[in-house]
């Protein structure tokens, strides 16, 4: 039986170590990025490199966006050399990327219109997670087109969840940025804190990683925070695309969500000094210097 054709669009920092994981998986792969270079790496490694997200999707069974924005997911899939172009009907298009849920559903509905489904399928794990396929990946859609694409998603990702119908990927995937920026609060207040008793913020981390307040963000973020090692895994200016997309839904749903609401705003501090391109981690110089410490 012939393998799944991809066509994938972004091979950024999340996109790169997904295309190569489908084209390890066997999946031939015709890609696009809109700066070419960065998706020429694949080509040694088996993907055909396409100059458009029409091109891409001319032969592929399934179409694989991951961009930064909503108005980019809205270019690459409707815009005038887009996806939709290309598709024939029968195709599936599956937005990795993290955009607005009612832009989503409209995403859907113009596709479906073309007679090409699409699943909302936003991920979590970053960069590691990226390269070691074991995203957690939140989709939205009809089951059964879920269902149909699982082989293609089981070489990103190591847990596939449906969460409904379309958007509801996207909704999920809100809530996983409001969990992650209350925890990112935590762990720079518990690093400063320590750090200000004149405690070793690794020895903290240690005792407290392994017990009930244990979390991704202590264990793998705090030595981050420590050290100050900024590099991105996810960045800060992407983090507060997806928090100004969750104000936004709360807004629209009366939700009240002062946690969230105020680590947006502290990394707008963090912005403000050009460190929008550092990892999330660098929320901790805020509260450094808030406490005054060096």
């Amino acid at each position: 039986m012939a393998k799944t054709r991809i066509g994938f669009i972004g091979t950024g920092l999340m996109g790169k170590p997904m295309a190569r994981n489908l084209l390890r998986a066997g999946f031939p792969v015709a890609a696009f990025n809109r700066t070419r270079a960065k998706a020429e790496e694949l080509a040694s490694e088996g993907a055909r490199i396409v100059d458009s997200p029409r091109e891409a999707a001319r032969d592929a069974d399934v179409v694989i966006t991951i961009v930064s924005d909503t108005p980019d997911v809205e270019a690459v899939i409707l815009g005038d050399e887009g996806v939709i172009h290309g598709a024939r009907p029968g195709a599936v298009v599956i937005d990795m990327s993290t955009i607005s849920p009612a832009v989503t559903r409209r995403i859907a509905a113009d596709l479906a219109a073309r007679g090409i489904a699409m699943l909302d399928a936003p991920v979590s794990g970053g960069v590691t997670g990226a390269i070691e396929g074991t995203l957690s990946i939140m989709a939205g859609g009809r089951r059964e087109v879920f269902e149909r694409c699982r082989p293609v998603l089981e070489a990103m990702g190591k847990r596939l969840v449906y969460c409904g119908g379309h958007g509801q990927g996207q909704m999920v995937k809100l809530c996983n940025q409001i969990a992650i920026a209350s925890n990112l609060l935590a762990a720079a207040e518990a690093v400063v804190f320590a750090r200000k008793a004149g405690i070793d913020p690794s020895t903290m981390i240690e005792a407290v990683g392994a017990g009930a307040a244990g979390s991704w963000v202590i264990n793998v973020l705090g030595p981050k925070m420590a050290a100050h090692d900024f590099a991105p895994g996810f960045m800060v200016r992407l983090q507060q695309k997806d928090l100004r997309l969750v104000m936004q839904a709360a807004s629209e749903m009366s939700v009240s969500l002062p946690g969230a609401a105020l680590v947006h705003q502290l990394f707008a501090a963090v912005e403000a000094e050009g460190r929008g391109d550092e990892g999330t981690q660098a929320l901790v110089r805020v509260l450094e210097r808030l406490a005054s410490v060096s």
